[in-house]
């Protein structure tokens, strides 16, 4: 079982080793409370500011499997339709790590009495680490073994996104990552381009019945050279506290969401993932687990209807 780990990982590591063209963004099974990670515009769209942390460990119980930790803070601002964001974004696969720090600028106009159409832009500072060093054990190319370990290589990056909602639908498209970095010199053995991914996003959100809410969504991904990603989900809030639902990732993944809204202002989302490829079986991992933390800092509590479901 430990060999098969150590396999595992070694061929994780070669992919970033070799030529790579399909570099993807992280992942997230609870993107719903997550839309200002994967798009600008969405920032400020809440009214108010709103903090939110997650935690993504992916492949449980296998070492070196992908690990995501993300912070972002987003407000309106004073000026009537702007709105800006922080997020950082720290991701980590076997022996590398990258860091984005990214701020957000919206701008949001009014289309009718309830619907609101916003604009985004992303600007990013990217932060590489590979540590070769790590595949001493493996017995893989000695020429990769051989290299320098990577520490805080710097990139920029640009990214934009147009988001529209009303207080039951919501839809957007964005490209978080526009520009196609190589992130290894040319003259290397290797190199990694990280290549845009396109989303899209969109739920509605029914009243079943004075204590029932339904809510639908889709994020489909879109980047060159790797298979279509969309993730499908269900959830229903009962009584504006209690959130339950499943998901499907397309040809990987099913998944259990549930969340709590503890109170008017925080809530705590859970999600867990059980892969449906040849990497699912039991004996490589014990699934994916995320949690999710938001605390939104609401002005006049007693006068807000219903709390927001997206």
């Amino acid at each position: 079982m430990a060999k098969k780990i150590r396999l595992l990982i070694a061929i994780l590591t070669l992919s970033f080793g070799t030529a790579v063209h399909a570099q993807q963004d992280a992942q997230y099974t609870q993107y719903m409370y997550n839309t200002v990670s994967v798009n600008p515009a969405y920032a400020g769209s809440r009214g108010h500011l709103s903090i939110a942390v997650l935690y993504r460990n992916q492949w449980l119980g296998l070492d070196g499997a992908p690990e995501t930790q993300t912070l972002n803070i987003h407000t309106p601002m004073g000026y009537r339709g702007v709105g800006l964001g922080i997020s950082v974004v720290n991701d980590k696969i076997g022996p590398t790590s990258e860091t984005y720090f990214d701020v957000d600028f919206s701008y949001t106009i009014r289309t009718s009495v309830d619907g609101k159409l916003s604009f985004g832009l992303k600007g990013s500072a990217h932060m590489l680490d590979i540590r070769y060093s790590e595949l001493d054990e493996f017995d893989i190319d000695p020429q990769l073994q051989s290299q320098q370990d990577i520490q805080n290589k710097f990139s920029p990056n640009i990214g934009a996104g147009v988001y529209y909602h009303t207080e039951r639908f919501y839809t957007g498209i964005s490209a978080p990552r526009l520009l196609e970095t190589t992130h290894f010199d040319e003259a290397s053995i290797s190199e990694a381009k990280e290549q845009m991914n396109w989303y899209f996003i969109t739920g509605y959100v029914w009243d079943l019945n004075p204590f029932l809410k339904f809510k639908p969504t889709l994020l489909t991904k879109v980047v060159q050279g790797a298979p279509l990603q969309a993730d499908i989900s269900a959830n229903f809030m009962l009584n504006e506290k209690f959130i339950g639902g499943i998901a499907y990732r397309w040809d990987a993944a099913f998944s259990g969401l549930v969340g709590f809204r503890l109170s008017d202002e925080m809530f705590i989302g859970l999600a867990y993932d059980r892969e449906i490829t040849d990497l699912g079986a039991a004996t490589f991992n014990d699934g994916s687990f995320e949690i999710i933390v938001r605390y939104d800092f609401l002005k006049n509590v007693g006068n807000l209807k219903s709390p927001r479901f997206f």
